[in-house]
């Protein structure tokens, strides 16, 4: 019997641990919703992300998609147009997350009409 509950015990460590790592990724206001905006649209300019996540400011914007980029979820790509045209997309590894992102969403609805009683 001790022994199970050492295992389980153990097993909720790695669980925690794990929810850790992804609020790691993600932390932060703006992460979900800049992934969501890209997520939409496949490809996203910077300026488009911008408009697409209200009150974000250019700097904050720039923070996080670095910060994305070094978790591999989201590539840049530097386009040679003139001016120079930078678009934004998920890496592979950041697709994973749509499902996700679609779920966060409709609990976000649900949760919403919940409060607000619509």
């Amino acid at each position: 019997m001790k022994c199970a509950i050492t295992e389980f015990q153990q097993e909720q460590k790695k669980r925690m641990r794990s929810v850790q790592d992804a609020m790691d990724a993600l932390s932060g206001k703006w992460k979900i919703a800049i992934i969501s905006s890209i997520c939409c649209y496949s490809k996203r300019r910077f300026s488009d992300i911008l408009n697409d996540v209200e009150g974000v400011s250019n700097r904050m914007l720039s923070k996080e998609l670095k910060e994305l980029e070094l978790n591999q979820l989201v590539k840049r790509t530097v386009l040679p147009t003139q001016p120079i045209t930078v678009e934004y997309e998920l890496t592979e590894h950041g697709n994973t997350l749509q499902r996700i992102i679609s779920e966060l969403s409709d609990w976000g609805t649900v949760h919403r009409n919940k409060i607000i009683g619509k």
